[in-house]
């Protein structure tokens, strides 16, 4: 990365030009210093102390990115919705892990996300945005690499990024529009399932019910906060689970899977700063489970 410095910075150390400026974290900082990295001013050699003059040139040259032993090239189809040299954005199928874990080591959409820069050279590793569960399909924010990776994950602690989902849940809501405020906390008897408990941390989400059928509604959610499971628990908190979810009691004989989607995700770009909005239309399996339910209830 390379920048010219501008007029209102001269004076300023590089650790801050760095730091206030280019949003380079202080880890970032540290691996530059001692994993490979070089920090440069008009081609010459610096430390985090040198102080910058207007019209310096200065150049990051990060580390090599690690990758872990289990990121292994799998060739696998990727829905890319958005591509460049700093982020990428997917389509999450359902019924696959975003990254490996001891249950699902293999056939994730990391997986092929490391065949995929592969095959166009890139030695980056995976960086998460924006997970989703196993089941839940849709839109998924990866940075491509450390950089853009601390500049969304620092906008994504300030509510910066932003997504939509819909959900297919049990029932009718009284209330068509409104705010579910309840703290979640990991279930006591369970290392996944989470529950409402006066423990928690405080978790938001707000909805509004886009159509309904006879027992079931179409919802969209926006969440204020991100707590793991977050609009599955709220939901089956108040008697309403999504349907297809077995974890938190969604009936299981409409759909095999959660009946969650991302379907909008909005964010500043990591480098240009340029506002990005992406939409998609609601996953096939959820269309055609709905388009089946309305025809039941004709």
């Amino acid at each position: 990365m390379k920048w010219k410095v501008n007029k209102q910075y001269d004076g300023l150390l590089l650790k801050e030009y760095l730091i206030q400026v280019r949003g380079i974290s202080r880890r970032i900082l540290t691996a530059i210093k001692f994993e490979g990295g070089k920090l440069l001013v008009n081609n010459n050699s610096v430390t985090v102390r040198h102080r910058l003059s207007e019209n310096d040139l200065v150049e990051v040259v990060f580390p090599p990115e690690k990758r872990s032993e289990l990121l292994i090239p799998e060739l696998i189809p990727l829905d890319i919705i958005y591509e460049d040299d700093d982020v990428l954005v997917l389509n999450k199928a359902p019924y696959m892990a975003t990254i490996p874990s001891f249950h699902h080591p293999s056939n994730t959409l990391a997986n092929g996300i490391i065949y995929h820069y592969d095959q166009q050279q890139v030695p980056y590793t995976v960086h998460v945005v924006t997970r989703l569960d196993r089941d839940t399909s849709g839109l998924l924010l990866i940075a491509k690499h450390r950089y853009s990776h601390s500049i969304l994950f620092q906008d994504q602690h300030e509510a910066k990024v932003n997504r939509r989902y819909q959900a297919v849940i049990a029932g009718q809501l009284n209330e068509k529009k409104g705010m579910l405020d309840y703290p979640i906390d990991r279930a006591p008897d369970s290392i996944i399932k989470r529950v409402v408990a006066a423990t928690g941390k405080r978790a938001i989400t707000h909805y509004q019910v886009k159509e309904e059928l006879a027992d079931i509604s179409l919802v969209e959610i926006k969440l204020e906060t991100g707590r793991t499971h977050q609009i599955r628990v709220h939901f089956s908190s108040i008697g309403h689970p999504l349907i297809g979810d077995s974890l938190y009691d969604g009936d299981t004989t409409k759909l095999k899977r959660q009946a969650l989607h991302c379907h909008k995700l909005s964010f500043h770009h990591p480098l240009t700063k340029e506002l990005m909005e992406f939409e998609i239309s609601l996953a096939d399996d959820l269309e055609e489970a709905w388009q089946r339910f309305k025809l039941a209830k004709s």
